[in-house]
């Protein structure tokens, strides 16, 4: 476990943080913003719960902030050979992201269109989330472009984006609510 008995250290104050394993490294480094996008985003899911009646989605919402969490120390720690302990995202956390869209996802309407974030506050709150996650897997993304990364982050943020769209579809009344993308609307074009 952490135990944090000092909040500031003075010592990312040279504009460099310390990853998992000692390395330091600059702020703006690809690694420290790969897993500084995942606090945003788990920030934001933590605005997002305020809204929520449901109880049912407000414990995936909790266990998400958690698994956020491990993602983030994932990231935070680069991959070694020899390295067997670290705290990784796993198969199984992604599976569950899978199985809970599919459980969701069986109660909605087949899309038609293109959705408008937006409805009721609560989806609007969940869309940002999965931009938010988006932003983090371009991110994530850009990492493993030039280090080794776990692949099932990778996996697991691909598939919190959708299962935050999923949410943000029930949460606007199971997809009645959706605002659907009318192309050409304002042109007077439309198709």
């Amino acid at each position: 476990m952490v135990k944090l008995n000092k909040i500031y250290t003075r010592t990312g104050d040279d504009g460099q943080t310390v990853l998992v394993g000692g390395q330091r490294v600059a702020k703006h480094a690809k690694r420290p913003i790969a897993f500084g996008e995942i606090d945003e985003l788990n920030s934001v899911i933590g605005i997002t719960r305020n809204f929520i009646i449901d109880t049912e989605m407000d414990t995936m919402l909790a266990r998400i902030q958690n698994d956020l969490f491990d993602l983030g120390a994932d990231l935070a720690t680069p991959e070694r050979e020899e390295d067997f302990t670290s705290l990784r995202i796993t198969e199984n956390q992604v599976k569950r992201l899978e199985k809970e869209i599919d459980s969701l996802n069986s109660g909605l309407s087949d899309l038609s269109s293109f959705i408008l974030p937006g409805g009721s506050p609560l989806s609007s709150w969940l869309h940002f989330a999965r931009t938010v996650a988006r932003r983090a897997e371009r991110e994530i993304a850009s990492l493993a472009a030039e280090e080794p990364i776990n692949k099932f982050a990778m996996h697991f943020i691909n598939r919190l984006s959708d299962h935050l769209f999923v949410l943000a579809r029930v949460a606007n009344n199971n997809g009645k609510g959706d605002v659907l993308w009318v192309p050409g609307a304002q042109t007077g074009k439309q198709k």
